[in-house]
């Protein structure tokens, strides 16, 4: 896990893993702290192509568009943009970044006490990752957090050991080719 942007090693993907969105289509402080992360990596030659996962299984709420429009209104093309609608939770991200988009080398952003999980899944798929820690500030977990995360961590390590599938499955979409089928039309 890296807190340093210079000590990253380059890496094809940055995998940019969702959090909530506001109402008005903004995003929560942490998805923010994400997604900044990585644009400060593209902008830096650290990725050359984002994958977006997260939540877009109900039309009134969608993680990954708004992460698409806010790096849109910072001048990331959509070409360099993937979308993974269906990132429900970090292992189904995971799962489709090896299977539907074929990453096999990547960067992940998120925040210090989520990292650990999302590297743990990605490695026992398969994945060639670093993590990079994007807390600007302390992200001391709340209790709630804190036991969410407990309760996430054992789900993970059953979804490794029995081999889950992911919610949606879908059509290969390999990250070296074009981003225009994962965007909505």
């Amino acid at each position: 896990m890296e807190e340093n942007m210079s000590a990253l090693k380059p890496a094809y993907t940055g995998i940019v893993l969702g959090a909530s969105v506001r109402r008005d289509k903004s995003l929560s402080p942490i998805l923010k702290d994400r997604v900044d992360a990585a644009l400060l990596a593209y902008q830096q030659g650290k990725i050359q192509k984002f994958l977006l996962s997260g939540d877009h299984g109900q039309a009134d709420y969608d993680e990954v568009n708004a992460m698409k429009t806010y790096l849109n209104d910072h001048e990331v093309p959509d070409s360099d943009i993937f979308l993974d609608h269906a990132g429900f939770d970090t292992y189904d991200s995971m799962i489709r970044a090896k299977s539907i988009f074929k990453v096999e080398k990547a960067i992940v952003f998120t925040q210090k006490f989520h990292l650990p999980r999302a590297i743990y899944l990605g490695r026992n798929l398969g994945l060639d990752l670093q993590g990079f820690v994007v807390d600007p500030i302390n992200y001391e977990p709340t209790s709630y957090l804190q036991r969410r995360e407990w309760l996430a961590n054992i789900k993970a390590w059953t979804e490794i050991h029995v081999e889950q599938k992911p919610t949606f499955s879908g059509k290969v979409l390999p990250i070296t080719g074009s981003s225009a089928a994962t965007h909505d039309k």
